[in-house]
């Protein structure tokens, strides 16, 4: 079955910039979106960022536009989240995972998750 495997969490002042990756093993369909999500205690997982396999296009959620940025190697199956300008509120635990449909980063859509890399932001 397909795996997904985050690295690159920590810690970091707001303002600052982190680099998440997330390694996908197993993957047989080349129709499908990889993304990340995130979810903070008390709150419900919301979409971050997808990405198509197919043709590259990308999504994002309000809240990081134009400050996070999703990339990824389709060759090596790898995905990756660059994100800059990191504010308080996006501490949260953030997941890699995979699903069918990119638009509106409806979680419901990915059937695939990784286990999370912890992101916190001190102000």
């Amino acid at each position: 079955h397909v795996q997904l495997v985050e690295s690159g969490g920590g810690s970091v002042q707001a303002g600052g910039s982190l680099g998440l990756s997330c390694a996908a093993s197993r993957v047989t369909d080349a129709r499908f979106c990889m993304g990340w999500f995130r979810q903070a205690p008390g709150k419900e997982r919301e979409g971050v960022a997808g990405i198509a396999e197919r043709d590259g296009s990308t999504f994002y959620g309000a809240s990081v536009k134009g400050r996070f940025t999703i990339r990824h190697d389709v060759a090596k199956h790898m995905l990756y989240l660059e994100m800059n300008g990191l504010k308080f509120d996006d501490t949260a635990m953030y997941y890699c995972a995979i699903g069918y449909e990119c638009p509106g980063l409806d979680r419901d859509n990915f059937g695939y998750w990784g286990q999370g890399t912890q992101v916190t932001v001190s102000s």
